[in-house]
């Protein structure tokens, strides 16, 4: 392929990792402003910790997405190399039980029984 079109692809790649990482370090900022607003409009600190972690939760989470999505594109479309790839399956292992695990302290409970709690509720709303 031409050489423009991998240097595109690694520009698109470094935006992509930019964006991650700035999406945590700004998740980051901004749960904290949010946290200290709920602490000096009166709540308590326990209920503005929980709020803060559950902030900064999605912001890491949604920022690895978007760190694994930019070495997804740099392995498959720049560097297809056994090694690369091998690298990159040991990332996604890693970030995807960080997403997990995330995951469970943010929402305080298994993915799977979401949909249990989710019918529970809603049963005792139609009684």
């Amino acid at each position: 392929m031409d050489e423009w079109f991998f240097a595109a692809l690694r520009l698109t790649t470094r935006a992509i990792e930019v964006g991650g990482i700035a999406i945590i370090v700004l998740g980051i900022l901004g749960a904290s402003l949010a946290a200290l607003w709920q602490v000096l409009r009166g709540r308590p600190g326990s209920e503005a910790f929980a709020l803060y972690r559950s902030n900064v939760g999605r912001a890491i989470l949604l920022g690895l997405e978007f760190l694994v999505a930019a070495d997804i594109i740099n392995t498959v479309a720049i560097e297809p190399t056994l090694q690369s790839l091998l690298i990159l399956g040991g990332i996604v292992l890693i970030r995807t039980f960080l997403s997990f695990s995330l995951e469970v302290e943010i929402e305080g409970r298994w993915p799977w029984a979401r949909h249990r709690a989710d019918r529970e509720l809603s049963s005792d709303g139609a009684a």
